[in-house]
């Protein structure tokens, strides 16, 4: 293979330039998922709840609109223009109940006293399409444009469009940034001038084929959109490293580029195994997400890992060796100094390095599992609180007490006195504002035969009645979570069909689901890479060893979060913990790998140690400090929290893990030789030496 890629390099790199193309054309066409409960799974009853509320009532997203200082003729006029907006299937407001066919006075005061407050009044506006839907969006922006500023657009269609405005507005940014400061770290702390420009290109080519091709999936969520590309170039960085410091050890012996590619190829093939293997093993762990999520995210980047390794043994050497006259002439000295001296000191006070680790452990565990206790679920929370949805949420809640609005669709069948009797007993509920249905406008009083088809369309179909119920807690809290329930054990009293449909209940759902998938994700990576690496290194002991101390670097880094104050959103913690693994674990492999190396060449298990610690540390910091420039400057810049706090993370575990490797792993080797001697295929020999 490795004489085929030397041979051929120019047919590689004309196929990696063809291949760009079809690539940025699956790019454009791949549709970006905005709303983060669409990945609920189809099984959820508030998941049925919404396709029955589409297909019954042709109502998808909903959306409440505060109109400020708008007399009544001009309010009129501006529900008419929201009428007829596409995709906006029902207008409910002062003036549009005010020119329909109902009785007089029909509509009691108290509802009309909910939707006005001062110069504030309320619009309800029901699309016809879904919460994250292009044509939902689109029209959200047609009613920004109508209102001129006299109303604000509140609920998850509005978070969902101006989510969708700040991203494309940061995602280039991110790229770029990540770029300048990983080309920036690998000028100085590589030996040549030139290689870290074609490590980019290399990657550039992957990372570009990668997001292409996620076209196969048909959408992806725009987490994964704005993390992929930083993602793989930090964590497929290493393969590019590997490569050329094995092409450049070759090529000392054997002056010849070809020969000495040849060589290093075949090298890297079996030197980025393990650590691409476990890599992609910590991403296809999130695939077992039942949140849908996971499996976005992890198919995503575990593709993109795959990629960057072919391009490091493909695309990278054909670069090399087409620039390798160039090359030669951009040597410079790394500004890494020789870390001999450390490494021994690291040896020598290995027992002291020992009791500290055991003694931040158990402070870092506490703080770890408060961290992934102390996260929020209210998607909004993401996003700067300035933006047009979050002060149109803040003025619905301030003004009018409404946090949240809740759907329920019963069975239409039930007759009037049932649904009257349940409403009655839902507005009993502790935090329910407001109660709307046709019974609950009319009483027992006024049949609903007298009501004019137009009227009773909007909130009764052949299958289904329609409730709205709005509500002053707020979504992911603690009463929220009682209410949910609360509302659930009513309807199903009354009918054991109905269906409760809103962001909070969703939200709920998501809570249930994501605090189980944390365990089975952690549990999956942990299990996967174990099975890697004993594989990698034929041992038992040694998985154990590596693991425990990549485990030890997680817990530290989220329970910094914890004792930082930082509270994270409910993604973050489960992703950091299968990306810090996957990814670092390279550092642990490389060290350890080198120690067994040495053992069995016959140096003992300190000069075995100090061996492995001075050659691994530089390869450790270059990684390490590549993985925490491409995320550290995202994390600064990016104004969504969700996007930040993760680039922070990953920044802080990759300084955090590039210091945990040389100070716990070489102390637990040194520790454990015997037990590793004797579980690990090879080195039993070993045990007949002199201690």
């Amino acid at each position: 293979m490795e004489k085929f890629i030397v041979k051929y390099r120019k047919f590689i790199l004309a196929l990696a330039i063809i291949l760009i193309i079809p690539a940025i054309i699956g790019f454009l066409n791949t549709r970006v998922n905005y709303d983060m409960l669409t990945y609920l799974p189809d099984s959820m009853e508030t998941v049925k709840g919404q396709k029955e509320l589409l297909d019954s009532f042709h109502k998808g997203a909903f959306s409440m609109i505060i109109a400020e200082n708008l007399p009544e003729s001009e309010q009129q006029k501006l529900e008419d223009k929201i009428k007829t907006v596409p995709h906006v299937d029902t207008v409910l407001g002062f003036g549009t109940l005010n020119s329909t066919d109902l009785p007089a006075k029909v509509l009691p005061d108290e509802i009309y006293n909910k939707f006005k407050k001062g110069d504030e009044t309320l619009i309800a506006v029901f699309f016809d399409t879904s919460t994250s839907a292009d044509e939902t969006m689109d029209a959200v922006v047609k009613i920004r444009e109508i209102a001129d500023g006299h109303a604000y657009l509140s609920g998850m269609s509005a978070f969902a469009t101006d989510l969708k405005k700040l991203s494309e507005e940061e995602e280039v940014f991110y790229v770029v940034i990540a770029v300048c400061l990983a080309l920036l770290v690998m000028l100085l702390l590589l030996d040549n001038w030139l290689a870290p420009v074609l490590f980019l290109l290399s990657i550039g080519i992957m990372i570009i084929i990668n997001l292409g091709t996620n076209i196969i999936f048909g959408e992806i969520s725009y987490i994964t959109k704005a993390l992929s590309a930083i993602l793989q170039l930090a964590v497929t960085m290493d393969y590019s490293i590997f490569l050329w410091h094995a092409y450049r050890e070759f090529l000392r012996k054997d002056k010849n580029p070809e020969k000495a590619m040849e060589k290093a190829v075949k090298s890297a093939l079996s030197s980025v195994f393990g650590g691409s293997a476990t890599t992609i093993a910590g991403f296809l762990a999130l695939c077992f997400m039942t949140f849908g999520l996971g499996l976005d995210l992890g198919l995503v980047m575990a593709k993109g890992v795959l990629l960057g390794v072919i391009g490091s043994v493909t695309v990278l050497p054909a670069l090399i060796l087409t620039c390798s006259n160039v090359i030669e002439k951009l040597d410079h000295k790394s500004i890494l100094p020789d870390f001999t001296k450390v490494s021994k000191g690291i040896v020598k006070i290995f027992p002291a390095l020992l009791i500290i680790f055991v003694a931040v452990l158990p402070p870092a565990i506490i703080g770890y599992k408060q961290a992934n206790e102390n996260v929020y679920y209210t998607i909004g929370d993401s996003l700067p609180q300035d933006m047009e949805f979050a002060v149109a949420n803040k003025k619905l809640t301030e003004n009018f007490g409404m946090a949240n609005t809740h759907m329920i669709l019963s069975s239409s069948s039930l007759d009037q006195s049932t649904v009257i009797n349940m409403t009655n007993e839902l507005k009993e509920l502790a935090g329910i504002k407001t109660i709307l249905n046709l019974e609950a406008a009319l009483g027992n009083e006024i049949p609903l035969e007298i009501l004019p088809s137009s009227v009773v369309d909007v909130a009764k179909s052949d299958k289904w009645e329609l409730t709205i119920m709005i509500s002053e807690y707020r979504t992911a809290s603690d009463e929220m979570a009682t209410q949910i329930k609360d509302i659930g054990s009513i309807i199903k009293k009354y009918d054991k069909d109905a269906l409760l449909v809103s962001e909070a209940s969703s939200t709920q759902d998501m809570i249930d689901l994501t605090s189980v998938d944390f365990q089975v994700v952690n549990a999956i990576s942990i299990v996967a890479i174990f099975i890697i690496i004993a594989i990698v290194t034929g041992s038992i002991s040694l998985p154990v060893i590596l693991i425990t101390v990549i485990e030890a670097s997680i817990f530290i880094n989220l329970g910094l979060c914890y004792f930082l104050g930082q509270k994270l959103s409910f993604i973050t913690p489960i992703c950091i913990s299968t990306i810090q693994l996957g990814a670092t674990i390279d550092y642990a492999i490389l060290m350890t790998t080198r120690y067994k190396r040495e053992r069995l060449d016959g140096k003992d298990k300190k000069e075995a140690a100090v061996i492995a610690l001075k050659t691994s540390i530089p390869s450790i910091i270059i990684s390490g400090a590549v993985l925490f420039a491409a995320t550290i400057g995202v994390a600064v810049y990016s104004r969504a929290d969700i996007i930040s706090s993760m680039c922070m993370l990953m920044a802080r575990g990759a300084i955090i893990s590039v210091f945990a490797v040389p100070l716990f792993l070489a102390p637990m080797l040194i520790l454990t030789d015997p037990i590793i001697i004797r579980t690990t295929l090879g080195m039993k020999k070993l045990t007949k030496e002199k201690k």
